[in-house]
């Protein structure tokens, strides 16, 4: 049986970015392609790999022209580790699609006015910007097309990170631009440690081996953690690689180590063990002071997260005398920051252990006016709740990418807060949400800020106002049902 040939289309404009690193397009007769490797202006002939229903899936065939916006990119491993996606793109160009991505959520999805959308903010360091880094050790090796010519056998120990659709199999990174010094020779050290002392690294395909996994921080302060992740316990070898990384790492603050035999990475369910120094590292967002433990949340662009607090406060426009309730607070990064300027913050998140962090960095930085709850947001907000704490003048809400949960929306609609200032790392989900808010809130503002330069995603911050004329009614009906 002859194999169905696939279709070319050709001379497609590469008009935006879109998820996962891809662009989108469009053919002559208007439907939509997203298109792989290829950047905004690109005219390209596409080989459709998928053809669904109202667009297509596909790869560059032929390129008829490049785009003016397009660079080299700086870091030797891109296009093969799947990070940092467009480094071959100018960044103000970056800028300007990220923009239009907000804008069209705000369109196509939420369908409603909103009052100003703002300049995105810049992110003020484009290279060694994370916090945040974590890899995988593997006995294989992942291959580029010339190694796979040149005969190179994909059997060796290394430490970097998966490859994307080919999770057996590591790419070996040499200089990652993702995280300050020293990321790089820590990394790379510790793996020739594993290699001298001939301990054996993960194959994930037998589920064998000894070193699984690496994550670290290192914060502004100088301050360094190390997660180290052992597929399995030998104590020896376990105690003997530990010591060797200090030894040569002595400026390292916290050293933490954990045994995973699970089918996945994810730690955070495991018991953690501290090895040496402190159980935490230090952190700040302006002159909030933060402990970070090997199992907390943190923001992981430091300097960003600042730009993007610092709008939540500007359009929170506090006065001292507010009420404020902080949803999806985490570790209460937000409300620690903001606690200042205002009477109280009542923060909640359902993960324990980052309200646990948020009540012990409360009382490190002196606030006696917070107060945290463990639980998820749907059911712990309720009339109930509201009579307990009194009626938020200001509701933050910082949700994951899925959004807030309808119920939690219908709670806000009956809540009635004057001011909402919605945080968000989806503007698809929050354009939904303003949406089902749009009933009884205005959108007033919405501020794109860039968080993860070279890559798709986009933070924004939005400042919602109770339309006039809709309180008083509704109100009554809360305290009415918290009687119940």
């Amino acid at each position: 049986m002859r194999k169905k040939t696939k279709a070319i289309v050709q001379k497609v404009k590469i008009t935006g970015m879109a998820d996962r690193g891809r662009s989108v397009g469009r053919a002559e007769n208007g439907q939509v392609i997203f298109v792989e490797n290829v950047v905004p202006g690109d005219v390209v002939d596409v080989l459709v790999l998928k053809d669904r229903k109202g667009f297509k899936e596909g790869i560059a065939n032929h390129f008829h022209s490049y785009s003016e916006d397009r660079q080299q990119a700086f870091c030797q491993h891109f296009g093969v580790c799947g990070g940092c996606k467009w480094q071959n793109l100018a960044y103000q160009t970056q800028l300007k699609h990220k923009e239009i991505v907000v804008s069209d959520a705000m369109k196509r999805i939420g369908k409603v006015q909103i009052g100003e959308i703002l300049p995105i903010v810049p992110a003020i360091e484009t290279e060694y910007y994370r916090n945040k880094l974590e890899f995988t050790f593997s006995n294989k090796k992942w291959l580029t097309k010339d190694e796979i010519a040149r005969g190179v056998l994909n059997y060796k120990n290394v430490l970097g990170f998966h490859r994307p659709r080919a999770f057996d199999k590591i790419v070996e990174i040499n200089h990652c631009y993702l995280q300050p010094e020293p990321s790089n020779e820590l990394r790379n050290t510790i793996r020739d440690i594993g290699i001298e002392m001939d301990l054996d690294f993960l194959d994930l395909n037998a589920k064998d081996g000894f070193l699984r996994h690496l994550l670290l921080r290192i914060t502004s302060l100088g301050q360094i953690m190390l997660i180290v992740s052992f597929f399995k316990e030998d104590k020896v070898k376990r105690i003997a690689f530990l010591d060797e990384i200090l030894k040569r790492f002595p400026q390292i603050t916290s050293l933490h180590y954990c045994i995973n035999s699970k089918e996945n990475d994810f730690i955070l369910d495991l018991d953690i063990f501290n090895y040496y120094g402190k159980g935490f590292v230090e952190e700040s967002l302006g002159d909030v002071k933060f402990r970070i433990g090997p199992k907390s949340f943190f923001q992981t662009n430091t300097k960003q997260a600042v730009c993007l607090f610092d709008k939540v406060v500007e359009f929170a426009d506090l006065t001292g005398n507010e009420n404020v309730y902080d949803l999806y607070t985490g570790i209460g990064s937000i409300a620690l920051y903001i606690a200042k300027y205002c009477r109280q913050v009542v923060g909640i998140e359902e993960v324990d252990s980052a309200i646990e962090d948020a009540k012990e960095n409360s009382k490190l930085n002196g606030f006696d006016n917070t107060v945290f709850y463990t639980g998820d947001v749907r059911n712990i907000l309720t009339p109930k709740f509201s009579k307990k704490h009194g009626k938020p003048d200001l509701v933050i809400t910082d949700p994951p990418r899925a959004g807030m949960h309808a119920d939690v929306v219908k709670l806000l609609l009956l809540l009635e807060a004057p001011k909402i200032v919605y945080v968000s790392c989806n503007p698809a989900t929050q354009a939904r949400d303003f949406n089902l808010l749009s009933d009884k809130y205005e959108i007033v503002k919405l501020q794109p800020v860039d968080m993860f330069p070279h890559t798709h995603h986009v933070e924004t911050v939005a400042l919602l106002q109770l339309k006039p004329k809709k309180g008083v009614e509704n109100w009554l009906n809360w305290l009415e049902l918290s009687k119940k």
